[in-house]
């Protein structure tokens, strides 16, 4: 996997795309809950669930085609989660200014765009982030692990994967950077630096 050692010199790369959910913020998203809805949906249609995981149960709604009202359930909390979220310290640090000097930032999520946008205005993130290069789960085809969302958040600050980096907190985070061949860096190695 591409990834870099801390210290992480941001200057180092003509764009940095960044998580948003536990890497800049904490969505107030109850998750067991918003899975129990997530399942109610299955149970309306009359379907078996193939499991009783979010992601997974989000993952086979369009088999299922349930695919609107899974993401409709999902979508709704997070919206409502990003109003209340709390503002992570790697999140204060752009917000404050610490990205001035850095290359052009965006965000790559497997939060609904809406939600990221929602949570970047609650924040006021303002010009630390592209809001062309905002990436959300529902903005293309796939969402993370697999490297297209990863991927559209790089081109839309106009960078190449290799001279991008990825910052977030999770395995999927950094498979989906594996998978995209951009540099990745935990969030945690930059709030340290």
């Amino acid at each position: 996997m591409p990834s870099v050692d801390p210290p992480i010199d941001l200057g180092a790369y003509d764009a940095v795309v960044y998580d948003l959910d536990g890497t800049l913020v904490e969505l107030a998203v109850d998750w067991e809950a918003t899975a129990n809805a997530v399942l109610d949906v299955y149970a309306e249609h009359a379907i078996i669930p193939p499991t009783d995981e979010l992601w997974g149960l989000l993952g086979a709604a369009d088999e299922y085609g349930v695919s609107d009202p899974v993401e409709a359930a999902i979508a709704d909390r997070e919206r409502a989660g990003a109003r209340e979220s709390v503002l992570l310290p790697l999140g204060s640090r752009l917000v404050d200014g610490a990205h001035e000097a850095g290359p052009p930032a965006g965000v790559c999520s497997l939060n609904c765009e809406e939600a990221c946008r929602v949570a970047i205005e609650t924040h006021g993130f303002g010009d630390a982030l592209d809001a062309d290069a905002i990436v959300g789960r529902d903005t293309v085809e796939t969402y993370k692990p697999d490297p297209e969302s990863v991927l559209a958040a790089v081109d839309r600050l106009g960078s190449d994967p290799e001279r991008a980096l990825f910052v977030g907190d999770s395995r999927r985070d950094a498979v989906a950077s594996e998978r995209a061949g951009v540099p990745f860096a935990w969030a945690t190695d930059l709030i340290e630096r």
